[in-house]
C-alpha cells in the first residue's frame, strides 16, 4: 500500500510538472498572437546613424554638387557652373553680356551678377566668363573659387 501511495505521489507531480511548463491557451492569448502576425515584418538590419556616417555610401564626389537637394529652379537659375558652355558674347552699352548653352541644348543669355544654382557671375569680358562658384565641401577651407570659361572651348585648358 505504501509503495502504491508513493508512485501516485510520484505520477502527480510528474504531471504537475508538465502542467506548469505548457501553459495553456487562454482565450486573452489568441488576439495577442493575431496581433503580432498582422504586424508589419521589421528587417533583420536596419542601420541607425545617430549622428555617424553610413558606412556603406561612398564618399567619392561627396560634398562637389549641390544637384543632389532636391527640385532646382527653372532657366538660368537652376544649372550648374559645369553644365553651361558659353556660345557666345555681345557688346552693349552698359557692358558685356554672354550666350551661354545649358544642358537643355537652350540659349540663354546672362549678365555680370546674375546669379546660378552653385554661384554668380563675376565678370564678362570679350572672350572670357568668370564665375565666382560656391565651394560645397565643409573640409575645404576656400567657400568660394572662380571658374574661367572662354569663348573659344579649348583655350581654358592652355598655361
Amino acid at each position: 500500500m505504501r509503495r502504491a501511495f508513493l508512485s501516485l505521489v510520484v505520477a502527480l507531480s510528474a504531471t504537475a510538472s508538465l502542467l506548469s511548463q505548457t501553459p495553456a491557451p487562454t482565450p486573452q492569448a489568441q488576439p495577442a498572437v493575431e496581433k503580432a502576425a498582422a504586424a508589419p515584418v521589421t528587417p533583420a538590419f536596419a542601420y541607425d546613424p545617430a549622428g555617424r556616417r553610413d558606412p556603406f555610401v561612398s564618399l567619392v564626389g561627396r560634398g562637389s554638387t549641390p544637384d543632389t537637394a532636391g527640385a532646382r529652379p527653372p532657366g538660368v537659375p537652376g544649372m550648374l557652373i559645369n553644365e553651361i558652355s558659353v556660345k557666345g558674347i555681345m557688346k552693349e552699352r552698359n557692358g558685356f553680356i554672354a550666350l551661354v548653352q545649358g544642358p537643355d541644348k537652350k540659349t540663354y543669355p546672362i549678365r555680370p551678377g546674375q546669379r546660378l544654382f552653385d554661384g554668380n557671375v563675376k565678370s564678362i569680358t570679350q572672350d572670357t566668363v568668370v564665375f565666382s562658384q560656391d565651394v560645397n565641401d565643409p573640409l575645404s577651407i576656400v567657400k568660394q573659387k572662380e571658374v574661367r570659361k572662354t569663348l573659344r572651348a579649348g583655350e581654358e585648358n592652355r598655361g
